[in-house]
């Protein structure tokens, strides 16, 4: 099976038996012979080079540069040292130094990697030796802004599986049980008329007519209207989903929109006032009225209540992550550690982003029906309503399941990836750039280390989707909706993340899994209770890493569990056996049947 190219630092030996026996100075003189490369590679260039590594000092190799990835490996250290980098993971590359700087290794590349790292290459001064590899870099690194076709495009890999099926947006719905009596699909977004950032097929209430949508819309940012993204399936509470009203300054109203919110209010019995869950803090919400948009106020929603979640903006993230790369890579900052950590304020924002997700889940679980949006409802509305379906529903916690919950809450209902990421883009210092989606698996693995036994997949589940959220390998995350991403015939030119994970997924499985159905998970939302996820943000520092990878001992635990299970099986079938045997023996007696023991969530 073809292994797609995860983003690596390795500092052992990764030379096969042939190139175990070449001299140095033959790797010197020739291309590197043992570069992986997928089918749709291409070598561009090859150069002589010094490696600036943060942990190690100068390491002399040799770079080769595809129109996928940069991959170094040293001459002089062995085991060897390498260095395997998508070009999608590159964010910024600056000339360091000039050609009359002095100093040793003074002169080279500065590259800014998207995944927590730096990588510094250093050059010799004479003869302008760094202006080829500058430039080819440069140019493969951001394809779109050189008129270049993303790797994904180029890229022949093949897989057992095909991803762009594991998300059907009906049968997603049905297996909720919808539609009903009291809610209807409608395709009035067929041709993304009604909203452009929306997907073709919605769930509205069963009252609402395409005409009252249509007039809702033009009262809801960027035509965002409140369509249903889950339904308990018990007590039939919906989770409703949207962009901010365009009350403005002067308080605008709208009684299509008023009758709408009462629509859905009424839906479900239970009901006697609809929660409205604001992401956004209280000032930034009354703030936005400035440029046109706004909230709910209890004056014109008079059977809604409005919560204020205080969850900050896009450039505040931004900001925090960037705090908190400061004090892990290159080095991590030991003698102020948690002051250090605190002052970044990360863990704050992965509290109050799971203390909202709680809050919805919770009521929800009472019987109510919500509504959530932030500004335009693609942000933190998508962190909100996916974290508190996988609290409710034990089947977003499957590997397939959580796949579908991306599919659904980000990618339909058009998160901004393309914008958020800035996928191919050279324009590093665009202020719409933001780790939205990194800030949402964090989250996810917060509630991981909380209910280990909960979760179908692993760790190295979410790495992977972090790090092809960044490569370009796939075309899972381009593009910021549905509409583009169906003119970009997306589904037919490129592979599905799902494609590669799904091919192979004893790699992503969690060896503890229990299905906890029917359980509703609320995780802890402390400080206390949060921790760094080390393993993520500070896996480039080797010595941060366990001598033996988690990773093999979860494989290990895998094989040994199935061998145990097969037992169990064969063991149940000689108790069967016997007694059949005893029965037809002694004639019938009465059966007993066996109580199933769960682990208590």
């Amino acid at each position: 099976m073809a292994s797609a190219s995860t983003p690596t630092y390795n500092s052992n030996n990764l030379e096969n038996n042939s190139s175990k026996n070449a001299s140095r100075e033959s790797l010197r003189m020739e291309p590197l012979a043992d570069v992986p490369q997928l089918p749709g590679e291409e070598r561009i260039t090859d150069k002589d080079i010094i490696y600036i590594c943060p942990f190690n000092g100068a390491v002399k190799g040799k770079v080769s540069i595809t129109n996928y990835r940069l991959f170094f490996k040293s001459f002089e250290v062995d085991p060897a040292m390498t260095l395997d980098v998508p070009l999608g993971v590159i964010s910024r590359i600056e000339k360091m130094g000039g050609a009359s700087s002095r100093g040793e290794n003074s002169y080279g590349l500065d590259i800014t990697c998207k995944d927590m790292r730096n990588l510094r290459f250093a050059l010799k001064q004479e003869g302008h030796s760094r202006r080829d590899i500058f430039e080819l870099l440069f140019r493969y690194a951001f394809p779109l802004s050189h008129s270049l076709q993303l790797f994904a495009f180029l890229s022949q890999e093949k897989f057992s599986e095909n991803g762009w099926n594991v998300y059907n947006t009906i049968q997603e719905y049905r297996r909720q049980g919808l539609p009903n009596n009291k809610w209807r699909i409608t395709f009035v977004n067929e041709q993304y008329e009604l909203c452009d950032t929306y997907p073709t097929v919605l769930m509205v209430p069963f009252k609402a007519t395409d005409e009252d949508l249509r007039k809702v819309s033009a009262f809801r940012s960027r035509n965002r209207i409140p369509v249903v993204s889950w339904i308990h399936p018990v007590n039939q509470a919906v989770i409703m989903r949207c962009s901010q009203p365009l009350v403005g300054m002067s308080g605008k109203r709208n009684k299509d929109d008023e009758r709408y919110l009462d629509t859905i209010r009424e839906a479900n019995g239970q009901t006697a006032k609809l929660t409205i869950y604001d992401a956004r803090p209280n000032v930034n919400a009354v703030a936005n009225k400035a440029t046109g948009g706004g909230y709910e106020g209890e004056d014109a929603y008079q059977n809604a209540e409005l919560v204020f979640l205080d969850i900050h903006n896009i450039h505040v993230m931004r900001e925090s992550l960037k705090k908190l790369k400061d004090i892990v890579y290159p080095q991590v900052e030991e003698t102020h550690w948690l002051s250090s950590l605190e002052s970044t304020h990360w863990l704050e924002h992965i509290k109050l982003v799971l203390a909202g997700a709680i809050q919805v889940a919770d009521k929800l679980s009472s019987g109510n029906s919500v509504v959530v949006h932030c500004s335009d409802g693609w942000d933190r509305t998508a962190q909100l309503t996916s974290l508190a379906m996988l609290m409710l529903d034990s089947y977003y916690r499957t590997i397939k399941g959580f796949e579908v919950l991306i599919e659904k809450e980000w990618i339909s209902f058009g998160h901004r990836f393309a914008v958020r990421v800035g996928h191919g883009d050279v324009n590093h210092t665009n202020s719409e750039r933001s780790p939205l989606f990194v800030q949402f698996i964090d989250c996810v693995w917060q509630m991981m280390r909380q209910f280990p036994a909960a979760f179908e997949f692993n760790e190295l589940f979410l790495i992977t989707i972090l790090d092809h959220l960044y490569s370009c390998l796939f075309g899972t995350f381009l593009y910021n909706s549905e509409q583009e991403r169906v003119k970009a015939e997306l589904h037919t030119k490129t592979v599905s993340l799902w494609s590669y994970i799904n091919s192979q997924p004893e790699e992503f499985t969690n060896p503890f899994y229990v299905n906890y159905e029917n359980h509703v998970l609320y995780p802890v939302a402390s400080l206390r209770h949060l921790e760094l996820w080390v393993d993520y943000y500070v896996r480039w520092n080797p010595r941060m890493r366990p001598q033996m990878p988690v990773h093999q001992n979860l494989k290990e635990l895998l094989v040994i569990r199935s061998e145990l299970q097969k037992k169990v099986d064969e063991l149940h079938r000689e108790a069967s056996t016997r007694s059949l045997s005893s029965s037809s023996d002694r004639g019938s007696t009465p059966s007993h049947s066996a109580t199933p023991v769960h682990t208590t969530v």
